[in-house]
């Protein structure tokens, strides 16, 4: 019923009413009550209720009187501070004012006197911005000499937009010669503190230092104007000199007299015009430089004396209407220039002498670089029909000998006496070193011509290691030599058939030239390149010939008389088309090294295939029609005999069209196509080829004989499934692959 938080008043007079209540009931109790001991029970309960309302009471009373103590101390701590800082506002030297919710609550004397005129309105509850107002107003304020002035808005400037605390201080100079700062700031409650310092000592110590400063730089510009080596006069807008250094009156030959303050420029003018200073003075037009710099311009005149001094005379303007005269000494810069100029006079009549012998030159250069433009013409055209003719050659030449070499195999076959068979293998070595130099001729001439086509892929270098071996193991096997070839797995960039040209000709020579011993060949890695090495103990090349042998038609010593001395040099033009570093190490008596250095191929290049590796096999019978295409007819003679000796069935024709009509009229396609490239009247094996496929309806095998190196083939889909062979035909080779071919569409 009585609640603690309300004031103690308000609780005693609370219980005041619940005793009187209590007290009326128990009178109202003796009324009604029949029973004395009930009348007595209440009583007891009355007077328990009574004694503990009095405690609370008591309480409650003892609480009020502390409440009252802790009052009354606030109340005198109040007061204490409150005479405290009106004796720290009093004792302050500064004017200092606290306003409370923009009125003024507290100021100190300093704040009330600052202006005189304003004092009156100084008092407790005067608006902030009145204040402000006023302040601006007032006239013992001294604009002029103020840095800034407060604004009728200095309110926002403290309180901001976002009512964020702020703070403004400016500085304001009295006309009593007197200067304030003055600072506004806003405290965490919300009130706002102005605080007014004099700050007139400070300001006067620092205008002092300021004229200090002014006078020193004064005197040092001064210093260096005098010593300029510029002449340097400043004259007045209504023409009369303001200050000029010695130098200038020097330059213009004008005495001291001349030259005080307020001399006019005219005056000057006419001086020198008078007394003759300068050469020449109808170049002076005064009038128009006056008007030249009114309008803002510029003015520069060249000037010379009588006893020679060149003078550079400019007229800048400057903002008050005036301008500056400077004069400079270029003398020297002047004598230099026509110096120069006299050189390049004559410097330009030298370079035109020289430019009339140099076009007298270049015509005859013309007419040299013409005439030897019509003979490399005439020599590439020579060389053109050099290459035509030995393509053509080529072909006309592998022919016969192809044919020659079928016979004397056939012949080979069926002669068995010892002096025919002499004979006949006198012939074919006679035929294998015609065949060797037309090949090594052939070579030179494509790789000699303009346009030498090459065709670098990567390929595993040991597939063509291990063919070369196979192939001159022979060779080296008839003079009692080891043919040791190291196997490799790495991949090179190169030109297959080049490269395997380059390595054939070294391991030739390597056994040509080495009477015992044996021949290695392998290959050493060196980073990114593969050396491919040639090691003999052959005889040796001394130094002198180490720098001939790549020549042609060049020979060693100790050849025994055989080789033409075409094969280095085959290497030679090879690799360096191929940009392949050829080495070569050799002692006389201890052998020779030569290698060959060739990139290794990147993960991304193109590798070419491995081709199959062909095994002759044994002089079984073939059991085959075979479709020959063969416009020489000796040629297609010889490979009818040499194929009917291994037990095919020939089908000889000399074009495409007696090919189809043979196909035709015995009903069947053949197993087997081999087909001459070129043929009469601009028929190809390649049409001969297509024409038979096209009419069995299958992909016949087929094996294109060729005496052109080149590449044939235009699409690429032939070069996938026809096979070449170039001439003279290898019959070993020749029957492995039509076995390995045929076998191979049977599986």
């Amino acid at each position: 019923m009585v609640d603690p938080n309300d004031p103690c008043e308000v609780q005693v007079a609370k219980q005041s009413k619940i005793i009187e209540a209590l007290i009326a009931r128990a009178e109202r109790g003796h009324e009604v009550g029949v029973s004395a001991y009930s009348l007595f029970q209440s009583a007891i309960s009355l007077q328990a209720k009574v004694w503990e309302k009095t405690k609370d009471l008591e309480r409650a009373l003892d609480t009020l009187g502390k409440a009252s103590s802790e009052l009354e101390v606030a109340y005198r701590t109040q007061e204490r501070m409150q005479h405290n800082l009106a004796d720290a506002m009093v004792a302050m030297d500064n004017g200092f004012a606290l306003f409370t919710e923009e009125r003024l609550q507290v100021c100190n004397t300093q704040f009330r006197t600052l202006l005189p005129d304003v004092e009156p309105l100084i008092k407790p509850g005067l608006d902030f911005n009145s204040y402000l107002a006023a302040f601006n107003e007032s006239r013992y304020l001294d604009p002029e000499r103020s840095k800034s002035a407060p604004q009728p808005d200095a309110h926002a400037a403290i309180s901001g937009p976002a009512g964020g605390k702020r703070f403004s201080s400016f500085v304001v100079a009295l006309r009593t010669d007197r200067w304030y700062q003055i600072s506004h700031r806003q405290t965490s409650s919300g009130s706002i503190a102005v605080l007014q310092t004099e700050i007139t000592d400070l300001v006067r110590e620092n205008l002092r230092e300021k004229e200090r400063l002014i006078d020193q730089q004064a005197h040092l510009l001064q210093a260096a104007f005098e010593h300029m080596s510029l002449g340097v006069g400043t004259f007045s807008s209504r023409g009369e000199l303001l200050v000029c250094n010695e130098r200038f009156g020097h330059l213009l030959g004008l005495g001291r007299p001349l030259l005080r303050k307020g001399a006019r420029f005219q005056r000057l003018i006419e001086h020198i015009e008078r007394h003759g200073i300068l050469e020449k003075t109808e170049g002076i037009d005064l009038a128009a430089w006056i008007r030249t710099v009114l309008r803002g311009g510029n003015v520069r005149q060249r000037l010379r004396r009588l006893d020679g001094i060149v003078l550079d005379m400019n007229l800048h303007s400057l903002p008050d209407d005036g301008c500056i005269v400077s004069i400079m000494d270029v003398t020297a810069e002047t004598e230099a220039a026509a110096l120069l100029e006299a050189r390049v006079r004559e410097r330009t009549a030298e370079l035109t002498e020289a430019n009339r012998s140099l076009k007298i030159h270049a015509a005859r250069q013309a007419k040299i670089e013409a005439d030897l433009r019509l003979a490399k013409e005439a020599a590439e055209t020579a060389h053109t029909s050099k290459t035509r003719f030995l393509a053509a050659a080529s072909h006309d030449l592998l022919q016969p000998i192809n044919a020659a070499k079928l016979y004397l195999s056939t012949l080979a076959d069926t002669v068995h006496e010892r002096e025919p068979r002499d004979v006949v293998d006198r012939l074919n070595r006679s035929f294998a070193s015609i065949e060797s130099l037309l090949q090594a001729l052939l070579d030179i001439s494509r790789l000699d011509s303009a346009g030498a086509e090459f065709n670098v892929t990567g390929f595993e270098i040991g597939a063509v290691l291990e063919t070369l071996g196979e192939d001159l193991a022979p060779l080296a096997s008839e003079k009692g030599l080891d043919l040791v070839i190291v196997p490799s797995s790495l991949t090179v960039t190169s030109d297959r058939r080049y490269l395997s040209r380059c390595l054939q000709n070294l391991i030739v020579n390597a056994i040509q030239y080495t009477a015992r011993g044996r021949i290695l060949v392998g290959c050493r890695r060196r980073g990114t390149t593969l050396s491919i090495q040639v090691l003999d103990t052959g005889s040796g090349i001394s130094l002198e010939d180490q720098e001939r042998i790549f020549g042609e038609f060049a020979r060693g010593m100790g050849s025994g008389g055989g080789g033409m001395g075409l094969g280095l040099s085959i290497v030679e033009r090879a690799c360096r088309h191929l940009n392949h570093r050829i080495g070569l190490t050799s002692r006389l008596g201890h052998g020779s090294m030569f290698s060959i250095d060739v990139p290794i191929a990147a993960p991304s290049c193109r590798i070419e295939h491995r081709p199959p590796r062909l095994v002759a096999m044994p002089e079984a019978s073939l059991d085959l029609i075979v479709m020959v295409i063969e416009n020489d007819e000796d040629e297609r003679h010889a490979m009818t005999q040499k194929l009917e000796s291994w037990g095919a069935s020939v089908l000889a024709a000399g074009s495409t069209k007696e090919a189809e009509e043979l196909t035709e009229a015995i009903g069947t396609p053949p197993d087997i196509i081999l087909a001459d490239y070129h043929l009469d009247d601009g028929d190809t094996g390649l049409v001969a080829i297509r024409a038979l496929r096209r009419g069995a309806r299958r992909e016949i095998p087929a094996i294109l004989i060729t005496a052109n190196r080149q590449h044939p083939f235009a699409r690429e889909e032939d070069a996938q499934s026809i096979t070449v062979m170039t001439k003279p035909v290898q019959l070993v080779r020749l029957r492995a692959l039509i076995d390995w071919m045929t076998r191979a569409r049977v599986a």
